[in-house]
């Protein structure tokens, strides 16, 4: 399923640059921040495993309302990070419907200005 929402949201970021022209800059924030995410999702899974200080996850999920999800989702699974706890999950996966609900009504009001 993640990968599945991961595909959807390319899908809508493909369709939202076709249909209204975004600037690259959007795909440069998700990049940026998704990168970032899972850095930090990696320093915290090592981190773990050392029993070392560990990153708050109101850290994680704040970096993941801020386009980072895609990376920290790829994180989760490649790196086998955070995907057990049910708590962190539901904060999480709230983090990712308010950060797209957010691509969307900004992009619509990208498109209302431009269009």
């Amino acid at each position: 399923m993640p990968y599945l929402v991961l595909a959807a949201f390319v899908l809508l970021y493909l369709a939202a640059t076709v249909l209204y022209q975004l600037p690259l800059l959007v795909a440069a924030v998700y990049g940026v921040m998704s990168i970032t995410c899972f850095a930090v999702y990696a320093i915290d899974k090592r981190a773990a495993r050392a029993q070392a200080w560990r990153t708050p996850e109101k850290t994680l999920w704040l970096l993941g309302l801020l386009c980072g999800w895609p990376g920290a989702l790829l994180a989760q699974q490649w790196l086998r990070h955070k995907t057990a706890k049910r708590s962190f999950q539901i904060v999480f996966w709230i983090t990712v419907v308010v950060n797209t609900a957010g691509f969307v009504w900004i992009t619509l009001q990208y498109a209302q200005i431009n269009g």
